[in-house]
């Protein structure tokens, strides 16, 4: 049973979860709702292809797609932007002192945010061309 559906519906949700996030400025938890969105459509791309993604690493998961999926600097940069945040939105020893709260600010949210949109348009789009080639 194909899931990657499943994967992009969740990553579509998480991504919603860290806009609603900014405006109740929970910036910590945007970032990492971001992140997690993220990661989640990449995944959602790589079950597409028959793979089993594991780990949390955008940024590794996007290098090891084959050659065929073309990709610009605006997404691998947005991947390491994102995978900052999977440790250091979460815990307070992410940082050497004070809680994650007390460093995420709007503009981190805001940053955030705008990459996993982007990140997330070029899985689906990606997903959708795939599904174009078998029709």
């Amino acid at each position: 049973m194909a899931r990657a559906d499943d994967w992009l519906k969740q990553a579509r949700k998480d991504i919603e979860h860290a806009e609603e996030s900014i405006k109740i400025e929970h910036f910590e938890w945007s970032v990492l709702a971001a992140q997690q969105g993220a990661e989640k459509c990449v995944k959602a791309l790589i079950f597409e292809i028959g793979g089993d993604p594991w780990g949390h690493s955008i940024l590794k998961f996007l290098k090891k797609l084959p050659n065929k999926f073309k990709m610009e600097e605006e997404i691998i940069n947005a991947a390491k932007n994102l995978d900052k945040h999977y440790i250091t939105s979460r815990y307070p020893n992410g940082f050497a002192s004070g809680a994650p709260k007390d460093y995420y600010i709007k503009k981190d949210a805001e940053e955030a945010f705008s990459n996993a949109k982007k990140i997330f348009k070029y899985c689906k789009d990606q997903i959708s061309s795939l599904r174009k080639e078998v029709e």
